[in-house]
């Protein structure tokens, strides 16, 4: 079964459920949300997802599985094109068909930047009109160790995240 989730444009509300975006150091909600990591190995690098990684489809990319790291936050910001993310909350088993109600997708510009909760599933980000998207990364340095994964394929419930109107 493979269903769509329409991406939508990423706003502080629609994305408080799995994360916060990041705001200006004068903005009154500065400090309000904060970083999280367990272990203590916050890690600054570059990542970059492909569009090779995935299967394409007429009206955007097919996920089959989601990933989460339950020790740490992450923050990410999209470098050098538009990408698209798909997140479902913490509190999902993402354990069939069923849970895929709780997916919602988000599209991303360059310089768009956000931090997912300890917890949420996410897949991407993944470029959007580009062969690759470059992210500035702020995770675990031993985020392999916590790379909890859904493998939504192997229980019948992928998705289709459509990123053109």
């Amino acid at each position: 079964m493979t269903v769509q989730v329409k991406a939508e444009l990423l706003d502080r509300d629609a994305w408080s459920s799995f994360g916060w975006l990041p705001v200006r150091d004068t903005d009154p909600e500065d400090g309000a949300s904060r970083l999280v990591f367990e272990w203590s190995d916050v890690h600054l690098n570059v990542i970059s997802h492909r569009l090779d990684e995935l299967v394409q489809t007429d009206l955007g990319l097919v996920c089959d599985v989601m990933f989460r790291h339950l020790t740490h936050t992450q923050a990410l910001l999209v470098l050098n094109c538009p990408a698209v993310i798909a997140v479902a909350p913490a509190s999902s088993q993402l354990s069939g068909p069923d849970d895929l109600d709780q997916v919602r997708a988000f599209l991303l510009h360059p310089l768009d930047s956000f931090v997912l909760h300890q917890g949420t599933w996410h897949w991407g980000p993944f470029p959007v009109g580009a062969p690759q998207v470059d992210l500035l990364n702020i995770q675990g340095l031993r985020y392999a160790e916590d790379n909890d994964s859904a493998k939504l394929g192997e229980r019948g419930a992928a998705f289709e995240v459509v990123t053109g109107p």
